[in-house]
Parts: C-alpha cells; structure tokens; sequence
C-alpha cells in the first residue's frame, strides 16, 4: 500500500490517539498492556491498520478480542480527535515485529553459548598492509 503524507500525519494521530483512549478510558482487562506500535492507513484515510503488541504470545487472541470490543469508543474519541469528514474504520493486527526480534535474539544468544557466537577481530583485515 503506497503511503502518502497526510497519511502518514494522519495515521500517527490516530496511533497517539488509540493509545491514549486505550490507557485512559478503557478499562476491560483484556487490552490492559497493549501497546500501539504504529498505524497504516489507507489511500483515502477511511481505513487504519492498527498494530498492537501485547504483553504475551498465549493472549493475542485475547488481546484482539479486547481491541474489537473497544473499537466503538476508539472511534468516538478519534471522531473528537479528528477533523475529518470520516473517522477510519479501525483494524487491528498484532505487530509481528517484536516476536521476530525475541527469536533472533534467541538464536543469537544460543549460538553464543555454544561457543559459535561473533568472532572477535582486533584487526579489520588490512593484514596486507602491516605485512610490509
């Protein structure tokens, strides 16, 4: 999806506006560490893909639970938020981003405490050089 930039103006104002309503006035359980990692919005700003990460793996289907169910008032406070003729329909996914990273840094450090880890080098292969 090509991303223009009032979308992108409008897709952080929705971010910072969920996030807020979601710390503020939304008191269900299920959404109560969500984080909102960022928005996309679509061409002409009826639609936002809201990418949300939640405290754990096991509860993401919870979480977007939680998320579907708040949406009404979501959209109330993006309505006050913004001065749009529409307030976007909100979609939410789990942002993929962190999980990705917790794996990597697993393998990482797994290859580290077999002993495969980084090879320190106090040069930066200029041997030719030095051999002179």
């Amino acid at each position: 999806m090509k991303t223009y930039p009032r979308s992108r103006v409008t897709g952080e104002k929705v971010r910072e506006v969920v996030a807020r309503t979601l710390i503020e006035d939304v008191k269900d359980p299920r959404v109560e560490f969500v984080t909102v990692t960022g928005v996309a919005m679509s061409s002409d700003n009826r639609h936002a893909n809201v990418f949300v990460i939640a405290r754990s793996a096991e509860r993401y289907a919870e979480t977007l639970a939680g998320l579907q169910s708040a949406k009404g008032r979501l959209r109330i406070a993006l309505g006050k938020a913004l001065r749009m003729k529409y307030v976007p329909d909100l979609h939410f996914a789990i942002d993929p981003s962190v999980d990705n990273a917790e794996r990597i840094t697993a393998v990482i450090m797994a290859e580290i405490e077999a002993g495969r880890g980084p090879v320190d080098r106090e040069d930066d292969g200029d041997d030719a050089a030095t051999d002179e």
